[in-house]
């Protein structure tokens, strides 16, 4: 962030997520500067907040207090607010990701900026404005998109997201731009918008499984903003997730949570338990990340009813793909994470075994992870056997945790230089990771 660049914008929703107001800001500011708690009128704050005034002196410690350091306003969209036409910005992204392959620096405060209050009215408005000339919008472009989105999803998974992640985002650009920019009805609007924030979804967590942790949280914002807009809430709670993951990855341990519990909050009206268990499981997880056990077992065990009750053929859920061999994973790391190696490889083994994954990428992370809770059970032997399985099923795949996956290998391997077998697959460890 640059100094001359305003950070009002940003203020309140930080606040917000944090659920501050101006007294608490001002409070920690005095703190944090040494004047003490009541070193700072919270009248000054009210006015940063409300966007009247930027700060000028107290900016270092507002960057501070509130994690904004790793923002790049200059790259990264601003965080979107009420007033910012969220179809113009999100193609702005995309033709931005096209122009501009650079990988931009993820940042906690722009991932909480997606918690401000949506443009309620924004597919109304564009029913009203949207010019004479413009093309016609119906059911069966909705349906293009929701299919693209499915396809290019599907070789996503299978291959990682480094693979075609340029023809999302042309997709993007080229064809639903134009759509978006159409004339249609209230109606028809509302599925195109859901359906763009799948494909905006779609191409956050592309960039994410490429490393482009920056470009991800936009996508992810505008996907949460398009579904708001639409009026769908599993969409919404489902870029909320998104972020939430990406938060943990990041180690932003309480905006993670933060996250995850508007996740679990947007989607309490759902119905379907896949849906039910996959942000139940995002709140474990994040919980498990900042030490908080209690909530984590409560959430795992919420993800588990819900998990336990769902049918064993998927629904038209966007969160359908969340079936119990995924959910097996996921457990299975939560319990890693909270110390229970042996239920973590129980449940690992049952995602492999029992309920197999349809993905080659899916089932390459799962093969790195239970190769390394079995050397934390002591069991050196059966992680060499299963990391040999990984690095089979991990060739050709364009994915950061993949890619990162044969890095922690490599160096946990490191350790056992009188192991023939340990070093090979050492070897093969560094090609992955190059």
């Amino acid at each position: 962030m640059r100094d001359d660049e305003p950070i009002g914008h940003l203020i309140r929703p930080a606040c917000e997520a944090r659920g501050w107001g101006p007294a608490k800001l001002a409070r920690e500011l005095g703190i944090a500067e040494g004047r003490g708690p009541d070193g700072l009128s919270r009248q000054y704050v009210r006015k940063w907040m409300a966007g009247e005034r930027e700060p000028d002196y107290w900016r270092l410690y507002l960057v501070q207090v509130l994690d904004l350091e790793s923002l790049q306003v200059g790259d990264n969209a601003e965080p979107i607010d009420a007033v910012v036409d969220t179809v113009a910005s999100v193609i702005d992204v995309g033709r931005s990701d096209v122009q501009r392959r650079d990988f931009l620096a993820g940042s906690s405060a722009y991932a909480l900026s997606a918690l401000a209050l949506p443009d309620l009215a924004a597919i109304e408005r564009r029913t009203r404005t949207a010019r004479a000339g413009a093309v016609r919008v119906g059911v069966g472009e909705v349906q293009a998109v929701r299919q693209m989105a499915r396809v290019l999803g599907d070789a996503a998974a299978e291959h990682g997201g480094g693979h075609a992640r340029h023809l999302v985002v042309r997709y993007l650009t080229e064809d639903v731009a134009g759509w978006l920019n159409g004339r249609f009805t209230a109606a028809v609007g509302s599925e195109l918008f859901a359906a763009t924030s799948q494909l905006a979804h779609l191409a956050g967590w592309m960039a994410q499984d490429e490393g482009n942790q920056g470009r991800a949280q936009q996508y992810y914002v505008h996907a949460h903003k398009l579904a708001a807009e639409a009026g769908d809430p599993e969409l919404s709670a489902t870029a909320l997730r998104g972020l939430a993951v990406q938060a943990i990855d990041l180690g932003y341990r309480a905006v993670a949570v933060r996250l995850a519990e508007k996740c679990v909050e947007q989607a309490r009206h759902l119905s379907d338990p896949r849906a039910v268990s996959y942000y139940q499981t995002t709140l474990a997880d994040a919980a498990a990340h900042d030490g908080d056990r209690a909530t984590a077992a409560r959430a795992l065990g919420a993800s588990q009813t819900a998990i336990e009750r769902s049918s064993l053929v998927p629904g038209e859920s966007w969160a359908s793909h969340f079936d119990i061999g995924r959910w097996a994973h996921h457990s299975g790391m939560i319990l890693a994470r909270l110390g229970d190696f042996d239920g973590a490889s129980e449940h690992l083994h049952q995602a492999l075994e029992i309920h197999g994954l349809d993905r080659r990428r899916s089932r390459a992370i799962v093969l790195a992870d239970l190769g390394q809770v079995q050397l934390r059970q002591g069991d050196p032997d059966a992680a060499f056997a299963t990391w040999g399985e990984f690095v089979d099923c991990a060739e050709g795949i364009k994915s950061v945790k993949v890619h990162d996956a044969a890095q922690d290998m490599h160096a946990r391997l490191g350790r056992y230089e009188s192991v023939a077998e340990a070093q090979e697959l050492r070897e093969q460890a560094a090609r992955l990771a190059l």
